[in-house]
């Protein structure tokens, strides 16, 4: 195990100082920080007044004309609350246009943008099309509805190439806007702030809390001071208003604490919604987006309730929320016997010689839509860069290859093997540009998503060298994982109040802004301090210092217990969290 002071402590600052400059917070900022107000929220026209009055005609056009208008729901947590956002806020706005003219559509997998909705918009002759948290890149289809006399409005924040010409486009990324750190939850709803502000309206605030769930999901930063601001004010008592939030921060309420973090968020909720986006059906799918909208939540549905009696009914959002508890479990064990078949495949392969581990997978081995949250559990085990990619046909060349398996690949006529699936980076190892790093080979066919959490593909001709120019790439790539710790005690010097000063700080804590670590050096471990807690069940390793303080390992063992506790003593080093027993 390696460790690393982020920096000297500074005796003159007390824990919360030292932490926040620890993770890049100006010591001059730091009141400011902790002490966000409204003022922090940007200008809804600092992302174009141009683009915004015209996505309020357009919308306004469409209501005004008794038109048809279908809302696209983007497949993670922030498309959910991004579409949730907008549908409720139109129902407040135009409640008679929205009950007859507004749609929306659901992904069937984890299929982004515009490509597998065509035919639907087609069909359902929808004038005005809205896409929150996506397709600002779908240029291709922008042009064919336009070509269709239909408008598009983009509210998006993912990066693109260019502005789009042929959809009305409010995105972070592509103008003035100046804060990047803002989901697609936070560019739809400035955009209802903006509505509010033209129609002396004041709706947008009560969905404050479907924004702060969308930037949780997305993993934006809390380094900034708008989002950090949107998320502690979305999840204040007072503003959890929607039913899905409410129910799920009740039904979690032991884990999540007296109130919902950024963390507790990332932890408890989002991956509720995430397993559904993944592993639900469509029909559970509906239930749950559903969920999060004010018209349908509390409406009377047959209840599906174990020993329920014929014609019983409940709320439909008590029913997403079981649902969801279901599918989550589904996932869990999906994704166990996924992660058991490619750590089979490390030693068969001899995955672990190169810096980046490479699963090539035949189509069915691992289901699609459980390929990234495995990369994501393998790379946070093995502590490398993680590529699950799987064999499709396409194209149009002919060639013969042969993979790191030493596999030979035949490839005839107008077709040939490209790889597909998910890739994820490894910031501890210091890998945060992985996705640049990918591209920067030049074999890749494409690489799309967040630095560390991206979409790619690669023909099977191309990966040996990929492998090759990755390996070169990052032969200084630690070995094995980094702590960087922001305290080192020694021995049984560390006090209580150190501990409890730093795990007042679980409001803060969440992405860019990693939990405190702090290590004890020396210390020594006898019998006489040593206890296995549950050792039947989940053993739990105690080690109890003079002061009280406990050390808590969870996922022990009987060995590991045995070797420790010896006639004489052990001297451990111990990196770990700090937490206050309530």
């Amino acid at each position: 195990m390696k460790y690393k002071l982020i920096k000297q402590p500074n005796h003159n600052l007390d824990p919360v100082s030292q932490i926040l400059t620890n993770r890049g917070i100006d010591f001059n900022e730091i009141h400011h920080y902790l002490n966000t107000t409204d003022d922090d929220i940007n200008n809804a026209e600092m992302l174009g007044l141009t683009n915004l009055k015209a996505a309020a005609s357009a919308l306004v056009s469409c209501v005004n004309e008794n038109k048809d208008c279908v809302v696209i729901v983007d497949c993670d947590c922030d498309g959910y609350t991004s579409a949730a956002i907008l549908i409720n806020y139109l129902y407040d706005i135009f409640p008679t246009w929205a009950a007859g003219h507004l749609d929306y559509f659901l992904h069937e997998d984890k299929t982004h943008g515009l490509s597998d909705c065509m035919n639907f918009i087609e069909d359902g002759g929808y004038n005005l099309i809205i896409c929150p948290d996506s397709s600002s890149n779908d240029y291709q289809y922008h042009s064919e509805l336009k070509a269709q006399d239909r408008t598009i409005i983009i509210l998006d924040h993912h990066e693109a190439d260019h502005e789009p010409t042929d959809a009305i486009c409010l995105n972070n990324q592509l103008s003035d806007y100046p804060n990047k750190q803002l989901s697609g939850a936070g560019i739809t709803w400035q955009f209802c702030r903006y509505l509010d502000k033209i129609g002396n309206h004041n709706f947008a605030e009560n969905y404050i809390d479907l924004c702060a769930l969308g930037n949780c999901g997305d993993m934006m930063s809390l380094k900034s001071i708008e989002t950090k601001h949107i998320i502690n004010k979305g999840f204040k008592d007072n503003n959890i208003k929607n039913p899905f939030i409410y129910g799920m921060a009740e039904k979690n309420a032991y884990s999540l604490g007296s109130h919902i973090t950024p963390m507790g968020a990332a932890f408890y909720i989002v991956p509720f919604v995430n397993s559904m986006v993944r592993s639900g059906t469509l029909e559970e799918k509906e239930q749950l987006f559903e969920s999060m909208l004010k018209h349908k939540a509390f409406e009377e549905i047959l209840s599906n309730k174990r020993g329920h009696k014929l014609g019983e009914t409940e709320r439909l959002v008590d029913q997403a929320l079981r649902t969801a508890t279901n599918v989550k479990s589904r996932q869990t064990r999906e994704q166990d016997k996924g992660m058991e078949f490619v750590e089979s495949q490390i030693e068969k392969a001899n995955l672990m010689e190169h810096k980046v581990l490479i699963f090539l997978l035949e189509p069915g081995q691992i289901d699609s839509n459980i390929a990234g949250l495995i990369a994501n559990k393998i790379m946070a085990k093995y502590q490398r860069p993680v590529l699950m990619l799987t064999k499709h046909i396409g194209g149009n060349d002919s060639h013969l290859s042969e993979l790191l398996s030493g596999e030979k690949v035949y490839v005839t006529g107008q077709n040939y093997i490209i790889y597909q699936g998910s890739a994820r980076g490894y910031s501890k190892s210091g890998i945060d540009n992985f996705k640049d790093i990918c591209q920067e080979t030049g074999l890749v066919e494409y690489a799309e998503g967040h630095q560390n959490a991206f979409g790619i593909g690669i023909k099977a001709e191309n990966i040996p060298e990929f492998i090759r120019l990755t390996d070169i790439r990052l032969k200084d790539m630690q070995s094995e994982p980094l702590y960087y710790v922001d305290y080192i005690f020694k021995g049984v010097d560390v006090k209580p109040d150190s501990i409890l000063g730093i795990a007042d700080l679980n409001d803060i804590w969440g992405q860019d802004m990693d939990e405190s670590l702090i290590c004890i050096e020396g210390l020594k471990v006898t019998k006489d301090n040593l206890t296995l807690m549950s050792p039947d069940k989940r053993p739990t390793l105690k080690i109890t210092l003079p002061n009280k303080i406990s050390l808590i390992k969870f996922g022990s063992s009987q060995e590991e217990y045995d070797r420790l506790c010896t006639e004489g003593y052990i001297e451990l080093n111990i990196v770990g969290k700090c937490n206050a027993n309530e």
